[in-house]
């Protein structure tokens, strides 16, 4: 028998289609050893070296510790079964570093004593592997020991620089290689944007009809001048930059667009038309799928990489047939096979005609450091086309593998053709001659574009010749001017980084590689280093704290030209140019040049470091400085030097919405919630107005030990300065009971809480309008409220179940719209109309949830019994020490008698 061992095991199902019975093929699930992730995972005769923590040897050669994790051990014990009864082991892993570093650790733990090759293959189908098969190879010690060297290098950076941000920052925080910088592009272009300064500027829009066609043009000249664009203002100043431009004023504008209007004739000075051709993208590399995906599927980088994998490691086509569908989606590479050109250039011919293919386009990259070692992302098999593979595929793995299959396609088209046209007009105005001008572009051949691209409407102009006079308000002339208006606009701050933006950043710097992009940018917003405004990217206080700190004290070590270098010197160890080790010694000791290392950077800054403080701005009246300051478990502002004035900041106000006036606003209105605002009559206790970081609050009484006071939340609305002693003793009354659920027994109570008022049974909430319906509200509407919370709004009554009977309807859910049957619930997609599906779709769509549903109940299950096995032999293994304990103790004790 021949063991094929790879990383997944939805990968090892569909290569065990296309092999025979003398082949076993088994799943890694990813990688089987890895560096310590504990103290507990440190082997023993490490614990007492001062580097265990590092699990790297920082004395010896860097040499790791490697451990085969908990999780890991199951398959480890399961793969060296198999390798008992194997003639042969075939290392089938992933094309790239980390799947070569795979098959290193395999051979490393299994020490196979039968023959051992390397196969490799960049698509999941039949001639593929037969190919593979074929032609064997051995592991590459080089890309292992690149692999190697880059995990040990993050390694070093997170384990040294983490340290640092728990004592100078906040604890639990992480350091990450790539991530710091990831994050310091985000902090650097909210800091430009904090500096931008707004300009002001003008222009006339003039609406102008010719052969029954309107069109408009923009002032551009006044008395030979060019007029200023957004372009021609300094960003930190809001001033006019560039020489020779004229900035408009809104009076003068004005004036201009009158004149303009009542002046005649206009003269046509120029037309210029010129042909012009638009070249379609090359295929799709990582960072471009992950861009057009974000951009136009709404899909998360992280999203995108799940459903590629599930694409490229196989689909069910029913019948028995399941291929992989996609090439390898881990690739800096724009090249295709000549059998993938060869394929896509017959498609195009047969579907769209001759005149839209050209013959192979070969496309070269433009990125740093690409290593090209794959394909680029394409279908396995073009002329199976989306349409076709609907059936068997879910919405996004649909909404991906059309992105990928049309991009593939355009590649390969010919260019879309456009005629531009650009129309000069002049017209002596009382104030000085004025100069407009009129844009337009038509599609004379689509091209591409009939597959893939951004396709505008046309913009199409009338058919006029220089030197025609153009006159104005009269309707029945070959060209008239029917209307001018001033045109105010202000220029923008740079735009934050949206996912796909700030991949296409990391890649043009040349920093990362392919699969780091989503983790990264999944990890520091799972870090809270940053959060998701409008699609954009925003620094959370934290997130500039880090950023802060990094860059004043170790700004060499998160510099973008620092960390493209190192990545090309993990193309160098790949290329067997570079020792891992001397790279390893030159980053962490410093390198023979003088440049310092990581280790003494830390040991000559920390002292130095001070508790970073993010300045917000200053207070008007006295002068002071205004900081933000990062506490253990919430953020706070404070004037600086005065420790008494500070106030915490609500979890929901971010630096963009943050002001001065702002922030003096919550330290004052702290200062003033020091004094109670009354007393309640029962207990004498005081009762006062505060704001915390989830919106004001009232508290009864001061706090006493681990004691809390009670406290009942305003709602983030609220104007804490405008709370009366009546109002305030009404709500501290709360929770009302309001009565007994007749059905649970359960008491019924209405009361307030961090997202507003509130009825509740037996822990099940419901939303009330306001706080005056809490006292008011009877049982029965309390109950119901609670029993319709659950109820969702009906869309559409589908019909009946062809099987069951049971009425099917499509509910408006929180993740979008869902057909139900009552017992199942099947999302139907965001972007499909509800009256699209029909009957049949909503069987299917529910048969397909109850197949699921069943697979992870038994998942469950299993999980669930062997939790409780293992739960079950460790009580028994206490008990059993205990019983012994005691058993030693007696018989101590006789013997000591």
């Amino acid at each position: 028998m021949k063991l094929i061992i790879v990383e997944s095991p939805a990968k090892a199902r569909t290569i065990e289609r296309f092999l025979g019975d003398e082949y076993t093929v088994a799943a890694s699930y990813g990688h089987i050893r890895d560096l310590p992730s504990s103290a507990g995972e440190i082997p023993k005769q490490f614990r007492d070296r001062p580097w265990a923590r590092m699990g790297v040897d920082i004395e010896n050669g860097f040499d790791p510790i490697y451990v085969v994790p908990v999780a890991s051990k199951k398959h480890v014990t399961m793969l060296r079964k198999l390798m008992k009864q194997a003639d042969e082991l075939l290392l089938a892993t992933d094309e790239d570093r980390e799947g070569e570093a795979i098959s290193w650790h395999l051979l490393e733990v299994l020490a196979p004593k039968v023959p051992v090759k390397r196969i490799s293959f960049h698509e999941i189908t039949r001639p593929a592997i037969e190919k593979a098969l074929a032609s064997p190879r051995d592991v590459d010690a080089n890309l292992v020991r690149a692999q190697e060297s880059r995990r040990i290098l993050d390694r070093l950076f997170g384990y040294s620089l983490s340290p640092v941000l728990w004592k100078k920052v906040r604890t639990k925080l992480s350091a990450g290689r790539v991530q710091s910088v990831a994050l310091r592009l985000i902090v650097e272009r909210e800091e430009a944007r904090q500096a931008f300064r707004k300009a002001e500027y003008y222009d006339v829009e003039a609406t102008l009809q010719a052969n029954g066609l309107e069109f408009t043009a923009q002032l551009r000249r006044l008395a030979g001048q060019r007029l200023a664009g957004g372009k021609d203002f300094d960003p930190d100043t809001g001033a006019l930059k560039t020489a020779g431009r004229r900035q408009l004023d809104g009076a003068l504008a004005q004036q201009l667009a009158r004149e303009a209007l009542a002046t005649r004739p206009w003269s046509l000075d120029a037309v210029e038309r010129t042909q012009t051709k638009q070249r379609p993208s090359p295929p799709f590399t990582t960072s471009t799928m992950q861009q057009a995906a974000s951009r136009r599927l709404r899909m998360s980088p992280q999203q995108s990489m799940r459903v590629a994998q599930r694409l490229y490691e196989g689909i069910d086509l029913g019948g028995g047939k399941r291929a992989g569908l996609i090439t390898y989606m881990r690739t800096d590479s724009l090249t295709l096979s000549e059998l993938a050109l060869a394929d896509t250039g017959r498609l195009i011919t047969e579907r769209f005609g001759p005149d839209y293919s050209s013959g192979p386009r070969r496309y070269k990259t433009k990125s740093k450091g690409a290593q090209e070692a794959h394909e680029a992302i394409r279908p396995t098999d073009v002329f199976r086309t989306p349409d076709e593979l609907a059936k068997y595929l879910d919405k996004d793995e649909l909404a991906l593998y059309r992105l990928i299959w049309n991009r593939t396609v355009a590649s390969q088209m010919t260019d879309a053709q456009l005629d531009k046209t650009a129309i000069s007009l002049g017209v002596d105005c009382p104030t000085d001659r004025c100069v407009f001008r009129a844009n337009g572009s038509i599609v004379r051949f689509p091209g591409f574009l009939k597959v893939y691209g951004d396709r505008q409407k046309d913009t199409l102009l009338p058919e006029l010749h220089e030197g025609q006079l153009i006159h104005t308000g009269e309707h029945d002339c070959p060209v008239a001017v029917i209307a001018a208006e001033a045109c105010r606009h202000e220029t923008s701050p740079p735009p934050r980084y949206t996912e796909a933006s700030l991949i296409k950043k990391l890649e043009e710097a040349g920093i990362g590689r392919p699969s780091t992009y989503a983790p990264v940018i999944s990890t520091i917003q799972a870090r809270e280093y940053v959060e998701k405004r409008k699609n954009g990217l925003l620094p959370t206080y934290i997130g500039l704290a880090v950023t802060h700190l990094l860059r004043n004290h170790f700004g060499r070590f998160i510099d973008i030209e620092f960390t493209a270098r190192m990545e090309k010197d993990l193309d160098d160890i790949a290329r067997g140019k570079i020792d891992g080790n001397t790279f390893l010694s030159d980053f962490y000791r410093g390198g023979a040049g003088g440049s310092g290392g990581l280790a003494g950077q830390i040991e000559s800054e920390f002292e130095r470091i001070d508790y970073p403080v993010i300045p917000v701005g200053t207070d008007a009246r006295s002068g002071q400085q205004i900081n933000v300051r990062i506490g253990r478990n919430y953020v706070y502002a404070e004037i600086e030097g005065d420790l008494d004035r500070r106030a915490t900041l609500p979890v929901d106000l971010l630096i963009d919405e943050l002001t001065a006036e702002k922030a003096l606003d919550l330290i004052e209105a702290r200062a003033r919630s020091r004094e109670p605002i009354g007393a309640d009559p029962e207990t004498g206790q005081n009762i006062y107005c505060l704001t915390g970081p989830f919106g004001p609050y009232l508290q009864l009484g001061e706090a006493e030990g681990k004691q809390k006071p009670k406290r009942i939340s305003l709602g983030k609305g609220t104007d804490p300065t405008n709370i009366s002693l009546e109002f305030a003793l009404r709500l501290l009354s709360l929770p009302r009971e309001i009565g007994v659920d007749p059905e649970s027994g359960k008491p019924v109570r209405a009361g307030i809480g961090r997202f507003g008022p509130y009825v509740e049974c037996n822990r099940v909430y419901a939303s009330v309008e306001n706080v005056d319906e809490l006292f008011s509200v009877t049982l029965d509407d309390a109950l119901e409220k609670i029993r319709n919370k659950h109820k969702k709004p009906v869309l559409r009554e589908i019909g009946t179940h062809p099987e069951t009977g049971e009425p099917l309807v499509i509910l408006k859910g929180r993740y979008g719209p869902y057909v139900t049957d009552g017992a199942v619930n099947a999302n139907i997609g965001r972007n499909i109309d509800p009256e699209a599906v029909s009957l049949d779709d909503a069987v299917r769509l529910l048969a397909e949830a109850a197949i699921r549903k069943k697979t992870k109940k038994k998942t469950a299950k299993k999980t669930g019994k062997k939790a409780a096995k293992k739960t079950a032999k460790k009580a028994a293994k206490k008990t059993a020490k205990k019983t012994a304990k005691k058993v030693a103790k007696k018989t101590a004790k006789k013997t000591a008698k």
